[in-house]
């Protein structure tokens, strides 16, 4: 296969980051760097033998460039992915894919007309952490999510009060710059789409909004919450997110999951499932595109009769579970976490390069990142009201 020249928009810290997550994949030649800062984007295309563009929106027609990777500021990306879209590039799109849903909708409407394929990177979705919970929920051992719950304490040490972080006109807020990858997490995890929501906003005093919350409602009575502060400093920095699925619970660290807990009560047949999951684990494990590092266990330890046999009944559900199920499924933790930050961009990007050269839809498609997008506007919009609002459910925003 003839590799794919990849054009680079925003040569930033994340830009950089993202040439070195992909640029040794075997489908991928870097061609060209852009960036306003002109001695940064000629040190980083040095360091990839790439050449210097003039501006981002010319990647699109540089020669040579079949993919463009946007990592600028996140009110710049529905322009730019709309012009690469527009000349039939492929488009890797940092998150979020706009900050408004209006042109988030733009996007999503270009991306269904070009012969490019668009994925936004939802790193969430290519975590083999989550991806092992997904294929559980897929073969029966977890139920449906009743609720999920996510707790994002982090650092605001490196977002100095003139940063474009602070700035919705620049980042949408925090809902919108951060949010969407738990949006789009809640959505993947849950399987649906939330129909209404709650949002608040809280002011450090004196400063900008650095704290959020938003409350989702999904269909079936299942709801997600989510928690995100820019308060703290780095070493205080903490995340979990909480999966309810009634007779389990997963309890995963990190907002990139690197480890998680799940604790369930089952009977003696699913209880022998649950023991053969450590012999799975590279199966249960594996995204395309990530390499592993060898260190991942899944553990298993079952417990049983730690209940009576009677029939416990939550929620309207009864069934007779007397045995308790712990599993342990570890990345390597926090000293992992840059290696499977890296690997899932790689991921995302493999995802990318399939879809280009075979066809089909990308896991992390432009309906994945123009939903995201919906759900952090309506919350924006829902902290400013007071009210809870509908999320716009079709592609014309209504």
């Amino acid at each position: 296969m003839t590799p794919l020249g990849l054009g680079l928009a925003g040569c930033g810290a994340f830009g950089a980051y993202l040439l070195d997550a992909v640029a040794d994949l075997p489908g991928v030649r870097v061609v060209a760097c852009a960036d306003p800062d002109g001695d940064r984007a000629a040190a980083l295309a040095r360091r990839h033998g790439a050449a210097v563009a003039g501006d981002a929106a010319s990647l699109a027609g540089f020669p040579g460039v079949d993919v463009v990777a946007i990592a600028t500021p996140p009110a710049t990306h529905a322009e730019l992915a709309v012009g690469a879209l527009r000349a039939g590039r492929h488009v890797f799109c940092e998150k979020p894919l706009a900050v408004t849903l209006e042109d988030a909708l733009r996007v999503e409407a270009e991306a269904e007309r070009s012969t490019g394929v668009l994925v936004v990177d939802h790193v969430l979705r290519y975590n083999p952490v989550l991806r092992m919970l997904q294929r559980l929920r897929e073969e029966g051992l977890l139920d449906p999510l009743v609720r999920f719950a996510f707790e994002n304490d982090a650092a605001d040490e490196d977002l100095g009060p003139g940063h474009w972080f602070w700035d919705p006109a620049h980042s949408g807020g925090i809902h919108v710059e951060h949010g969407v990858h738990f949006f789009d997490a809640a959505r993947a995890l849950m399987g649906s789409e939330p129909v209404e929501v709650h949002g608040t906003a809280v002011r450090r005093d004196g400063g900008p909004v650095d704290i959020v919350v938003a409350t989702a409602t999904h269909p079936g009575g299942a709801v997600a919450t989510h928690t995100h502060s820019f308060t703290h400093a780095h070493r205080a920095e903490r995340q979990l997110m909480r999966l309810d699925y009634g007779f389990a619970e997963a309890r995963v660290t990190g907002w990139i999951p690197a480890h998680a807990t799940v604790t369930a009560w089952t009977d003696e047949r699913g209880a022998r499932r649950w023991e053969e999951l450590p012999a799975r684990a590279a199966g249960l494990l594996a995204v395309p595109g990530l390499r592993p590092h060898g260190g991942e266990r899944v553990t298993v330890t079952v417990e049983r009769d730690a209940g009576p046999a009677a029939p416990a009944r939550g929620r309207g559900v009864e069934r007779s579970v007397p045995h308790r199920v712990t599993c342990v499924v570890d990345l390597g933790g926090e000293a992992r976490k840059q290696h499977v930050y890296a690997e899932s961009v790689r991921a995302a990007f493999t995802d990318l390069l399939r879809c280009a050269t075979e066809g089909g839809t990308p896991v992390a498609d432009a309906r994945s990142g123009r939903t995201a997008v919906a759900v952090a506007e309506t919350a924006t919009r829902s902290a400013r009201s007071g009210r809870t609002l509908p999320v716009p459910s079709d592609r014309s925003g209504a």
